[in-house]
């Protein structure tokens, strides 16, 4: 079994997943991705996008192939050393945002913290501190309830970057934001993400959204291809998105 490169804080080999219904997800994808890299997995949707997401953090297992994290294999891991993986060194933003209805907005941005022991002060501290960033420090006291669409993907984003996690996977992290707003988020997401020396798994079908990243990789019908044409989003859909976020 071949060891991955040295730099590579995440690497795979010959990643192959098959859905349920028998459909392929993954078909032999392989990659690397380097310490403090902000790497986008560019393509249609349906491309395996999040599959790939998912199998790199270790959420679901690939059926066949290879997944190293800093020279450790995921890819033997069982599913109790998969999840404080995931708990200690990951971080998830899904496209729709999920929030604890019974906490405050400043708890929810916290979870993940004080999960890990963290004191309550010290991860109320980190939370407000990326609640502020993100624009969204007025609204800490607020439940999930009484906030906007996009506001509530702000606080799961604040969530997922206060533990500083080593590697964050963004599945989408945009979608659910106002057209005007994408932009400000996705570079305070990278930003925040090279100043700190996160690295970054940015799932993404449009080229604006990837054109933020260091480096692109564009999958196609499950496979790795050399270059897949990512649409920018028409006004048609922005207005369509703004009327699903208020």
């Amino acid at each position: 079994m071949e060891a991955p490169p040295d730099n590579d804080v995440l690497w795979a080999r010959s990643l192959h997943f098959t859905h349920r219904d028998g459909s392929p997800g993954l078909v032999g994808v392989s990659l690397g991705v380097r310490e403090g890299e902000v790497l986008a997995v560019g393509g249609p949707r349906g491309s395996g996008k999040t599959t790939l997401l998912r199998c790199l953090s270790g959420l679901v297992p690939a059926h066949r192939g290879e997944v190293w994290f800093n020279s450790a294999p995921v890819h033997t891991m069982g599913l109790l050393a998969r999840e404080r993986l995931r708990r200690d060194r990951f971080g998830w933003i899904d496209p729709a945002p999920a929030l604890v209805p019974e906490l405050n907005v400043w708890e929810n941005a916290a979870l993940p913290l004080m999960l890990r022991g963290t004191s309550r002060r010290r991860a109320k501290t980190a939370a407000l501190e990326w609640l502020e960033r993100l624009d969204i420090g007025d609204c800490a006291r607020k439940r999930p309830h009484e906030l906007r669409q996009s506001e509530r993907q702000r606080v799961c984003i604040a969530r997922a970057l206060a533990p500083a996690p080593t590697v964050l996977f963004a599945d989408e992290p945009t979608a659910p934001l106002h057209r005007e707003d994408r932009t400000h988020v996705l570079r305070t997401l990278t930003t925040a993400a090279r100043s700190h020396g996160i690295t970054v798994v940015l799932a993404t079908h449009e080229a604006e959204t990837a054109a933020l990243a260091d480096r692109t990789v564009s999958l196609l019908d499950g496979r790795r291809v050399n270059t897949v044409h990512l649409p920018p989003v028409t006004e048609t859909e922005g207005r369509a998105t703004c009327s699903l976020s208020v």
